[in-house]
């Protein structure tokens, strides 16, 4: 899956635990995205078999979507909480744990998770 899609899914994730429903216009406005643009996401997320949409709209996960958003969002925590326990800025760690997520293999990710957890 591309970086985009991920992106789609670690979104829907967190608005998901902040409110019941989530609609593809709430995507656009948390990403700061054009509508046209969320619309498209949303489609190649569809035909990928990672969400559905009910009628009104709402956002629903498949188990194979939900699985790959809780990755991604883990890997964020993960990445950066390290980050800040290294001693970098909350922007930069956030920032830059947001660009890593999506390229780290699982095996490298597992040794920073494991770092992570022994820095305290």
């Amino acid at each position: 899956m591309r970086e985009s899609g991920e992106m789609y899914l670690e979104t829907i994730l967190v608005l998901k635990s902040k409110k019941h429903t989530v609609r593809a216009i709430d995507v656009a406005e948390e990403m700061e995205l054009s509508r046209p643009s969320v619309s498209r996401g949303m489609a190649k997320l569809r035909e990928a078999g990672c969400i559905t949409v009910e009628p009104d709209g709402n956002l629903l996960f498949t188990e194979k979507g939900k699985a790959i958003a809780e990755k991604i969002y883990e890997r964020h925590q993960v990445l950066s909480n390290l980050f800040r326990k290294l001693g970098v800025s909350e922007k930069n760690a956030t920032e830059d744990a947001c660009r890593i997520e999506h390229v780290v293999s699982d095996e490298t990710f597992a040794a920073l998770k494991t770092c992570e957890k022994m820095i305290g």
